[in-house]
């Protein structure tokens, strides 16, 4: 199995790179039996999750990752569980929000796909 770390490392630059210039690309890393919690609302498969991500309610964001920790996930499979931890800027606020997000990995012929995400804001007392 490849280093999990490189492939957390890997993943997340390009997840959150399509996210912040062309949400609508995310799409293709879900399968129809993927699933997204996205602040407590779940969603199922990878057009209802597209259709969620394309339109959040913002013009502009930008994920700055603070910490990235990986671990298997299967003693069978080479599936990854990837949680981040960051801020992230909002249509050019000033005042970055804190997000926590958690994906399973799936390897899927020499890539992988978004199995499960989990994201949460963050927010302080």
């Amino acid at each position: 199995m490849a280093d999990i770390n490189t492939i957390a490392k890997q993943f997340t630059d390009f997840y959150y790179n399509t996210f912040d210039t062309n949400r609508a690309n995310l799409g293709a890393l879900y399968r129809d039996m993927s699933m997204l919690t996205w602040e407590g609302s779940q969603l199922l498969g990878a057009t209802s999750i597209s259709e969620k991500l394309a339109g959040l309610p913002f013009e502009k964001v930008l994920h700055k990752v603070t910490t990235l920790d990986a671990q298997p996930s299967s003693p069978s499979v080479a599936s990854v569980i990837v949680s981040v931890t960051g801020l992230l800027v909002v249509d050019d606020s000033p005042n970055p929000l804190q997000f926590s997000q958690v994906f399973q990995l799936i390897p899927d012929g020499g890539s992988y796909y978004v199995y499960n995400d989990i994201f949460r804001l963050n927010y302080g007392a």
